[in-house]
């Protein structure tokens, strides 16, 4: 079985069906796991640029973060943000937010350590029978956003390509600011409301536990999409409010601006996955709200379906 995408959906598929004794492949167009949970270096230690944190629920998913709690990978966070709006600033309580010292790509890597990952090795074309590039498969499970699968599949394919369409994204824009100092005092993460340009904004030294003085902002859909083409243009723009939410004294000494074009699904698609007759499965954070989690059930659900298909056919 081939899976395309080595995020967490589809590290989480793949590992359930190496478990079970099934040959399959994983296949990465970019040189490192984690998708979305997307982690870069600077000054020599991580920054998450993708997610900004995990919550549990999901009993499934609970085992998965003990085991990365217990090997040192996870830890707790808080679970109070600031919220700024209307009504001005104030505490928010919710649940636990959990975070990952060497950022939260090292968890996927964690779960994709014995897998047979093929990095930069992006896939072509998905066709009937099913086939990848030409070659047969038992299965493919494409594990991204819909918008990006959709491309890949063979026009024949008439189910799975609705399927794909059938999903809404929005976009993003993750922005690291270094300062030269810690500057503010009191922020772990704030949710900003009605602000033209800032929907999240995180304290990366207090959610590392090291006390860096980085903050990562994350914009609002409007605002990323009127800077896809030109992301870094509006790193001055992020930074400048910022420094106005929270009265910074002092301006970043380094800035940098990750695109997501596919950041937040909108319109969450039926069941926890999708798989079709031919054998073609799309799985990822579409299929629920809006987290890791989601992505982590989804790809582990998945997995079950093709494994009790594949018992069918034998």
């Amino acid at each position: 079985m081939m899976v395309v995408g080595a995020g967490l959906a589809g590290v989480a598929c793949a590992r359930e069906l190496a478990r079970a004794g099934v040959p399959v492949q994983l296949r990465e167009r970019g040189q490192v796991a984690g998708g979305r949970m997307a982690s870069r270096r600077f000054a020599g230690r991580p920054v998450d640029l993708g997610a900004a944190y995990l919550t549990v629920s999901d009993p499934g998913f609970a085992a998965v973060l003990r085991q990365w709690r217990a090997a040192g990978l996870a830890r707790e966070w808080t679970d109070t943000f600031l919220a700024y709006g209307g009504e001005g600033r104030r505490d928010v309580v919710g649940p636990m937010r959990w975070a990952a010292p060497r950022g939260l790509r090292s968890l996927v890597e964690q779960l994709a350590q014995d897998l047979p990952v093929s990095f930069g090795h992006p896939v072509r074309s998905v066709g009937p029978g099913p086939t990848v590039d030409g070659q047969p498969c038992a299965a493919v499970v494409l594990a991204m956003p819909g918008p990006q699968a959709a491309p890949l599949l063979d026009p024949a394919l008439t189910a799975a390509t609705r399927a794909t369409r059938a999903q809404g994204w929005s976009p993003s824009l993750a922005a690291m600011l270094r300062f030269p100092e810690r500057c503010w005092s009191g922020l772990r993460g704030a949710f900003i409301n009605d602000h033209p340009v800032l929907a999240l904004v995180c304290d990366d030294g207090d959610r590392r536990g090291d006390a860096a003085p980085v903050l990562v902002a994350h914009t609002t859909p409007e605002f990323a999409a009127a800077h896809l083409g030109q992301p870094a243009v509006a790193a001055s723009a992020i930074e400048a409010a910022v420094r106005d939410l929270l009265a910074l004294p002092v301006s970043a000494e380094e800035r940098y601006v990750h695109r997501w074009t596919y950041a937040r699904p909108t319109v969450a698609a039926a069941g926890t996955y999708y798989l079709d007759a031919e054998g073609i499965g799309l799985a990822g954070d579409a299929f629920g709200a809006p987290r890791a989690q989601t992505a982590w059930r989804s790809g582990h659900d998945l997995a079950g379906a093709l494994l009790a298909r594949r018992a069918e056919q034998q």
